[in-house]
């Protein structure tokens, strides 16, 4: 049987790639990626040369059934996200479901997550952390979706694009201004930011930006937290 190991890559600091990802990308049979663009990139830069197979997120089930062809022939196919962990608000899960029902080995690469980074520095504390991803671009259900996590007794943590960010913080303010926020942008790039205080304050900050650029990260504290 095949190997497929899910392999976590960097969110933008190509420093942050570990070792046994390396290890992995360099003795896989091929790489099966996101965005074989993106990918070619990270293995360009360290000098790994390897056929790249394409899984993309819109037609993960093809993709999904040409990594299994190559685990049937036995070969260990690493599988990349475009960054962050596969899985984790990325396309990777029906790849790992597909090769374990077929009997495969499947291998997580822990590594680099937003998720991670943005809770580790928040300073927010908290048993559990709820993650829900990226809310709906569209306003109603954004804000439906935001007033019931934060009617949950746990803090949860959502992405969200530049172009939406002022919206997500006005529907969490509009529900309670107080409530402590931690919004981090650019994690791990040059201009990494991680901004904390209560929902009214962020909303001012942010809104405020007359050009705002970078992917965000957003922990929003559980009630008692905040």
């Amino acid at each position: 049987m095949g190997r497929l190991c899910l392999v976590a890559t960097p969110i933008g600091n190509l420093g942050d790639i570990t070792l046994r990802a390396l290890e992995t990308l360099r003795q896989a049979d091929a790489v099966a990626c996101e965005d074989t663009r993106h990918t070619l990139k990270l293995l360009t830069h360290f000098e790994i040369r390897k056929p790249l197979v394409s899984c993309h997120a819109n037609d993960e089930e093809r993709g999904a059934a040409r990594v299994l062809a190559l685990l049937a022939e036995g070969k260990t196919v690493a599988y990349c996200s475009d960054a962050g962990t596969p899985g984790l608000s990325d396309p990777g899960s029906l790849l790992a479901r597909r090769a374990r029902e077929a009997g495969h080995e499947v291998t997580p690469l822990p590594g680099p997550s937003a998720f991670a980074a943005l809770v580790s520095a928040a300073g927010i504390g908290g048993r559990s952390f709820l993650f829900d991803g990226f809310p709906s671009p569209k306003s109603g259900r954004r804000r439906s979706r935001v007033a019931e996590l934060m009617a949950r007794e746990e803090s949860f943590v959502l992405y969200e694009s530049p172009h939406r960010i002022d919206k997500l913080l006005a529907d969490i303010a509009g529900i309670d201004p107080g409530r402590r926020v931690c919004v981090g942008r650019e994690i791990s790039k040059l201009h990494e930011e991680f901004v904390v205080g209560t929902a009214a304050e962020l909303l001012s900050r942010f809104s405020g930006e007359a050009e705002r650029r970078g992917e965000f990260s957003v922990l929003v504290a559980a009630a008692e937290l905040a």
